[in-house]
């Protein structure tokens, strides 16, 4: 199944129905008087998240929306039938924006939840309504409202425990394939990740979801490479994992490099936690181990792990640090009356 994030869509709620001008005719009946029926009520258009869907390939083959129009009443004080509801079925962690592409009119984060997105009009009064003692004939009624048109943007940002970040070929999808059963794609080349991937990972009998995204380069907040375009995706994450390619020979430059373009890009990432990793230590000696972490750990200012995701040297170790960090976002967004939950 191909991976779409973003679409544009067309949607119309149901107009209402009018209302009927009609007057009782029977035999025998001289003055039937008014029995005009009101006018169904349009259909409403709805977003509702559901399970079993991760991308939002389905809106790239049908784009417009409408819902039905409400009937016109009817004589003998017939209300006219409801139009029906359409429901737009999104992934579980869609953003619905508006046409400005800025505004958020919904934040699709919990499944089963459902937005309304455009009401539909009211049915018109039938004559019926408008009898009075001194109008006991009246010819007037009302017309339905109109639907509702609008032009919205649809942005899935996946749910993750945590982030994968890093230069093209750092091992992110390496370290992915060697922790869970997600199976990217892996190559000797740049950019072999073309869309996000997901895994499950599991340590110490808990487990937690990582997202792995295609790898950054120097100026992509600027749309070079592949851009910034999929760090929406890691904008939920409790922790982000920085992974390090210990064989590059410009260790600290790329370090660097990943640090100006989450801070470049915002959205909180640069203020979220994160694990710094030294990966690909299979090729080193324990010497030149050392070197290199005591040199990154001078520039993070803080600890660096060793790691290797092709051997599965310390990866272990390396979930262990992210679950810590997930454990206490998680106790630290628990409820005030729910805050005796433990990891």
């Amino acid at each position: 199944m191909k991976f779409l994030d973003l679409c544009k869509v067309y949607i119309r709620s149901g107009a209402g129905g009018n209302g009927s001008i009609s007057f009782r005719r029977e035999k025998f009946i001289e003055f039937g008087g008014p029995d005009g029926g009101d006018g169904g009520r349009g259909g409403d258009v709805w977003a509702e998240a559901v399970d079993g869907l991760n991308t939002l390939i389905d809106f790239r083959y049908q784009q417009h929306f409408f819902a039905n129009n409400g009937q016109g009443g009817g004589g003998r004080q017939r209300t006219g039938a409801d139009g029906d509801d359409i429901v737009l079925r999104v992934p579980v962690g869609t953003e619905i924006l508006d046409e400005d592409e800025e505004t958020v009119v919904a934040d699709m984060t919990e499944l089963g939840q459902r937005v309304l997105l455009a009401r539909g009009g009211n049915g018109g009064w039938g004559n019926l309504h408008f009898k009075t003692s001194s109008n006991q004939a009246p010819r007037r009624a009302n017309p339905g409202q109109p639907a509702i048109e609008r032009t919205l943007w649809l942005r899935l940002k996946l749910i993750a425990d945590v982030g994968l970040l890093g230069l093209p070929n750092a091992g992110k999808s390496t370290f992915l394939a060697a922790t869970s059963n997600a199976r990217p794609k892996i190559a000797d080349y740049p950019f072999t990740t073309l869309h996000p991937n997901l895994g499950v990972v599991g340590v110490d009998g808990r487990e937690f979801v990582v997202a792995d995204i295609p790898g950054l380069i120097e100026g992509a907040h600027e749309g070079r490479g592949l851009g910034d375009l999929f760090l929406g995706h890691v904008e939920r994450c409790a922790v982000l994992l920085h992974l390090v390619d210990g064989t590059s020979g410009s260790l600290l430059e790329d370090w660097q490099t990943i640090i100006n373009e989450i801070e470049a890009y915002g959205g909180g990432l640069a203020d979220k936690p994160r694990v710094t990793v030294l990966n690909k230590i299979d090729t080193m000696d324990d010497e030149e181990r050392a070197f290199l972490q005591d040199e990154l750990e001078a520039k993070v200012g803080g600890p660096v792990l060793l790691m290797s995701g092709a051997s599965g040297e310390n990866t272990t170790e390396v979930l262990r640090a992210l679950r810590a960090h997930i454990d206490e976002n998680r106790l630290r967004d628990a409820p005030e009356d729910d805050k005796t939950w433990r990891p």
